[in-house]
């Protein structure tokens, strides 16, 4: 039988995504809802080995659902990757009575939480923030809707400069493994080309695709690259060599890096976060561990961690027909 959960951790890790806030704020008033003691851990991973603990009640979260990042800060530890660092970790929670902990993060925070487990028999509740949506047991990361409203907007303004000036821009996004986000912004804000690392499309077939445009009247061309995208080094060798190939194109290159993180959370993605602090809450009062807490057909279903770490998101294969069809 498993032990009453009297009082829950919650804690963030690995980089930041919007939403975050909003799910510690949902883990906090769940708790409340339910008569359980909550405690805010500072630092991720890092916290937790050294105590750094603050109990936290319904009103100490008031004002945070719109703020992205996370107000319990985030850090990646060495230290926690080691025996004797989990051990430590594991002491300090004892001390302090927590019963169980609510991991927010991606993979890496993940597999932390599910070791931590293994060793230690510590129940622990995993909610998927990366803006990446690259884990598996959900549809949507929190974090995920945010980022992709972000980039369409900066998209949309990069767009005024490219067809005043006649320009192709290559725009860098996030993605070093997935090209979500590069293909869902791509068809949003109607890029020409698309470059994402599941679909190798080569250089010559770029020039190919950019010349097609040219010739049916396009003036400016954007094309959206996800940082994990195979065909060049990096976008700037992409820039090379259509420079070297193609007359014509007075080519820019834009690499939105972390803004991608920042702002405030979508609608999408408070909704989101608020619905997985409640799963994740009540899955443990019910005795269940290891999970990951996703949606799935707009459900809140859980998954293992291990599944979670190890499966693979994929990509959507009706956008990538969307986007070729998009780009006539």
């Amino acid at each position: 039988m498993s032990k009453e959960i009297k009082k829950i951790g919650v804690f963030t890790s690995g980089g930041d995504s919007p939403g975050m806030n909003a799910a510690v704020r949902s883990v906090v008033r769940t708790c409340a809802f339910h008569n359980i003691e909550c405690v805010g851990i500072y630092q991720g991973y890092e916290g937790i080995m050294n105590g750094d603990f603050e109990v936290l009640g319904a009103r100490s979260v008031k004002g945070i659902i719109n703020k992205g990042g996370t107000i319990l800060k985030s850090a990646r530890s060495k230290e926690f990757r080691t025996k004797e660092g989990r051990k430590k970790a594991h002491d300090q929670l004892v001390k302090a009575g927590i019963d169980a902990l609510v991991a927010i993060g991606g993979d890496g925070t993940f597999t932390g939480a599910m070791i931590f487990n293994e060793e230690f028999g510590f129940p622990v509740m995993g909610i998927p923030g990366t803006i990446d949506n690259d884990i598996f047991g959900t549809t949507h990361t929190l974090g995920f809707d945010t980022a992709l409203n972000t980039v369409v907007e900066a998209i949309d303004k990069i767009r005024d400069t490219a067809s005043s000036h006649n320009r192709l821009f290559f725009i860098e996004v996030m993605g070093r493994d997935v090209g979500h986000i590069a293909l869902n912004v791509g068809i949003a804000g109607g890029a020409e080309e698309i470059l994402i690392p599941e679909e190798d499309l080569g250089l010559d077939r770029l020039v190919e695709s950019l010349n097609k445009s040219r010739t049916s009247g396009k003036s400016s061309s954007i094309v959206i690259v996800a940082e994990g995208d195979k065909i060049g080094k990096n976008i700037f060798e992409l820039k090379d060599f259509v420079d070297e190939n193609m007359e014509g194109y007075d080519v820019r290159v834009s690499v939105l890096g972390h803004m991608q993180r920042g702002g405030s959370p979508s609608c999408f993605d408070r909704v989101l976060a608020s619905r997985m602090g409640v799963k994740a809450v009540e899955s443990l009062m019910e005795g269940k561990t290891n999970y990951m807490v996703g949606l799935k057909n707009n459900k809140m279903e859980l998954t293992p961690l291990n599944q979670a770490i190890k499966g693979k998101s994929k990509i959507n294969l009706e956008l990538l027909r969307v986007s070729d069809i998009m780009s006539t």
